[in-house]
């Protein structure tokens, strides 16, 4: 009985390098030991910006290493009963309470497990907690792949409202026939990247447009980027970096026609990135989400780059995070939506394009999670 347990429910099967997790765990007690420091210290105390960026990391390890902590005394407690229960006779009353101990034991530890998994397994906890800045772009496919572009636009509204997320538009371009030809919005909420970091790539659509005489299927596409809003400590952009034009913005005729000088263009000298937003009637207003979405690119360039340091087999399963790789095929005569990073279909277009997003997001994200577990670089 004793060797059974042991090697079986006491044990557990072992997670995949649970060894790893458990030793960059401890360096993320070291972390918080420091930053309970640094929180006291006179220096950061006058720098405002700073302390409430050291407070939040603070506050979120404080709950990674609790679990951490709860899980080395459970190492601790098991380690005491497997002990006291091979010095005792098998059958005898010590062992047998020893036994039952150590089953409760082993399913609070793998309990444990999992919660250490999902917290270390989630990167950096605090940027899945941020507010994005969204892109989609109408692609290859002229009219068809502006049509498919607002339909994309539609899904992830809808998506966001079942989530209980807000949402603004920053900048907005349409055809006349009710497509995009590009949108830009941010999205604000809870845990937003956490979700929306998936939807990030080239979306395909594959139907029969109602011009088409003939019923030819058409293949359009359009882009969609995903940017965790950045902070201004990690963002630093000098006054003298940019360039502000502003100029009279353009719309549909009649009372959406601005009369003055409202619009904004901000080009950051340093890298081209160049923003422009007209979406508001305050010139203050746009300049404002201007800023947010070129902070929101510079710090996906820091990312892109990180990004090239993730494993090959990651990569080719879950994505790089390119806006240029096909990630998603929406086939209508086939009512089908294909996810091609984890050759996931699913034969109900409808409710997807109505956002119904959650059964595809869920399980990109086990698969991110499964497949950081075998990494080599855990």
């Amino acid at each position: 009985m004793w060797n059974a347990l042991k090697s079986g429910m006491v044990r557990g099967k072992a997670p995949i390098k649970m060894d790893k997790i458990l030793e960059k765990l401890a360096k993320k007690k070291e972390k918080y030991k420091q930053l309970e420091k640094e929180l006291s210290s006179p220096e950061l105390l006058s720098d405002r910006e700073k302390y409430k960026v050291r407070s939040k990391e603070y506050a979120e390890l404080k709950e990674i290493v609790a679990e951490y902590d709860g899980y080395l005394a459970l190492q601790g407690e098991k380690l005491a009963l497997e002990k006291m229960a091979a010095e005792e006779s098998e059958g005898s009353e010590y062992a047998a309470l020893a036994l039952k101990e150590l089953e409760d034991i082993g399913k609070a530890m793998r309990d444990k497990r999992k919660k250490l998994e999902d917290f270390f397994l989630s990167g950096d906890a605090e940027e899945y907690k941020r507010n994005v800045i969204m892109e989609i772009r109408a692609g290859t496919g002229g009219v068809e792949a502006a049509l498919f572009a607002a339909d994309l636009y539609k899904m992830y509204t809808r998506y966001i409202e079942h989530m209980e997320w807000k949402t603004s538009i920053v900048s907005l371009s349409e055809t006349e026939k009710g497509g995009i030809k590009e949108i830009i919005f941010s999205v604000e909420g809870h845990n937003v990247y956490k979700y929306l970091r998936f939807e990030m790539g080239t979306h395909r659509v594959q139907r029969v447009p109602e011009t088409e005489a003939s019923g030819r299927i058409h293949t359009s596409a359009a882009t969609v980027a995903v940017l965790p809003e950045a902070q201004d400590i990690e963002v630093d952009i000098k006054p003298q970096d940019l360039k502000i034009d502003v100029y009279r913005a353009s719309g549909a005729g009649g009372q959406h026609v601005n009369v003055t000088d409202s619009a904004v263009r901000v080009t950051h000298l340093p890298t081209g990135v160049v923003v422009s937003c007209q979406d508001e009637r305050s010139q203050h207003k746009n300049k404002a989400k201007a800023m947010r979405v070129l902070k929101a690119r510079i710090l996906e360039k820091k990312q892109h780059d990180r990004q090239k340091e993730i494993s090959a087999a990651r990569k080719k399963q879950v994505g790089s995070g390119d806006r240029s790789e096909k990630i998603r095929t929406y086939n209508f005569p086939e009512n089908r939506v294909t996810d091609h990073r984890i050759n996931l279909t699913i034969h109900n277009l409808s409710n997807i394009l109505e956002g119904d997003l959650d059964g595809i997001i869920e399980k990109l994200a086990e698969e991110d999670k499964k497949l950081k577990l075998q990494s080599a670089d855990l």
